[in-house]
């Protein structure tokens, strides 16, 4: 999701595409998982169903890859997640990482002690975490 300015605190991205003040752009991006459950996958991660969502099926970390065809600027990542649906399966930690390729990604936000609970968490990304 990119944004022209800051997105508020508790936002509904969902809302701030409507009014035009987010964009969601990962339907632009080629998303893998390092693994899932049959029935849980990317397809479950990215519907607009709160009900569904996408489960790890193997050793950590557990990975989304989020792959664009071009250079693409994303200003806020946004995340769903229901502790009381899938409390094994909440994240606790997340990291953000930029590259030009796999091979060469850096870690520009990293969130030790994530918590979630109920409801959307947004991580914003600014140009001074990319390094040049």
């Amino acid at each position: 999701m990119t944004t022209p300015n800051k997105t508020p605190p508790g936002a509904d991205p969902k809302q701030l595409e409507r009014t035009g003040t987010v964009r969601e752009i990962g339907s632009q991006a080629v998303w893998s998982l390092s693994s899932c459950k049959p029935g849980f996958g990317v397809d479950q991660l990215r519907d607009d169903n709160l009900e569904t969502y996408w489960q790890s099926d193997g050793s950590q970390p557990h990975l989304v890859n989020i792959q664009f065809r071009r250079k693409t600027t994303v200003k806020t990542l946004c995340i769903y997640a229901d502790y009381k649906s899938d409390e094994s399966y909440t994240p606790s930690k997340i990291s953000v990482r930029v590259g030009n390729n796999f091979h060469n990604l850096q870690e520009i936000r990293k969130e030790d002690d994530v918590t979630i609970g109920v409801g959307m968490k947004s991580l914003e990304i600014t140009d001074k975490m990319i390094k040049q």
